[in-house]
């Protein structure tokens, strides 16, 4: 026990060994899942398409596998991807002293599973960037495959999960225009962000949305939720503060009080955001941060077959 509260403590010291573990696990269970032996040899092998050249074909894991692939090599780079973060004071929700695999806020979940995506597409020789954002455009590095990148962008995940922005509000439309200027090679795009933002800006924010879109870049809004507190408003029935950590404006009630009302309302606005979503073919994903990180990486891997 003392052991574990030591771990949580030192945050993600180890954030790159807890990547790797989140990728081998999910690779371990891939035989229960419609990709099938994509694991195997996939830092060195790419699936064949049909018309593609067959002399790099790899026929003896063909004998083993049944299924076509090529051979690859260190010079490629198949794809470019972008993850960004959205870094506001909403995101490290709940507080933490720390983090453990386990136990994860809102920024956490999300900088582990972006350091998860970053560990598959390093096995896959692709180049990846990064951008955060709060009240500002906190950071951003170009798609690049080196090995000094990949650990440049870890220690900068690292960063963003141990910071703390007291009432940082944020324009997210605002910092995808200025995303969107910077990247002008065909990308995958990766957006996690709790969707907490003023009403008026909805529209700004999917404009901001189409822009990425309009140079053809492929993207991904995880919306990233403690389900059980922001969705289902699971509280007990005592008296609660509940305190707007981004304005410090609070009130004070009773959680079953509002339970039924505040239920609907958030179930009509995810509906919306799902159906926007859909309207400029923008892939929309839940991510529940008590929940595992098989549905981001399984997401990676159905976009990455549609980007080919």
């Amino acid at each position: 026990m003392l052991q574990n509260e030591l771990n949580k403590a030192a945050g993600f010291k180890n954030l790159e060994l807890l990547a790797k573990q989140v990728v081998e696990g999910f690779i371990a269970g891939m035989h229960k899942s419609p990709f099938h032996g994509f694991s195997a040899e996939f830092a060195e092998h790419k699936i064949y398409n049909q018309g593609e050249s067959t002399r790099h074909i790899d026929w003896k894991l063909f004998a083993k596998t049944e299924k076509l692939y090529t051979k690859r090599y260190d010079d490629e780079t198949n794809l470019r991807c972008h993850m960004i973060i959205d870094n506001s004071s909403s995101m490290h929700y709940p507080k933490m002293n720390g983090f453990s695999f386990d136990d994860l806020n809102k920024i956490g979940f999300s900088v582990l599973a972006a350091a998860s995506l970053m560990q598959i597409l390093k096995k896959q020789r692709d180049a990846v960037g990064l951008s955060v954002y709060s009240n500002q455009y906190d950071y951003y590095a170009p798609e690049k495959g080196s090995e000094r990148h990949h650990q440049m962008l870890l220690d900068q995940l690292n960063q963003v999960a141990v910071s703390n922005p007291l009432n940082k509000t944020t324009e997210t439309y605002k910092y995808l225009h200025e995303i969107a200027e910077k990247i002008h090679k065909r990308s995958m795009i990766f957006l996690f962000t709790d969707m907490f933002q003023a009403s008026e800006d909805e529209a700004k924010l999917f404009e901001a949305l189409r822009h990425l879109k309009y140079n053809k870049h492929e993207v991904v809004l995880f919306h990233v939720m403690d389900k059980k507190r922001e969705q289902d408003f699971d509280f007990d029935n005592k008296p609660k503060r509940f305190i707007d950590v981004e304005t410090g404006e609070y009130i004070n009630l009773y959680a079953d009080a509002v339970k039924e009302s505040y239920r609907e309302t958030v179930k009509n606005y995810f509906e919306a955001l799902r159906l926007k979503c859909a309207q400029y073919k923008i892939k929309y994903v839940e991510a529940d941060i008590n929940k595992d990180f098989n549905t981001v990486l399984t997401t990676y891997l159905v976009e990455r077959q549609k980007f080919a």
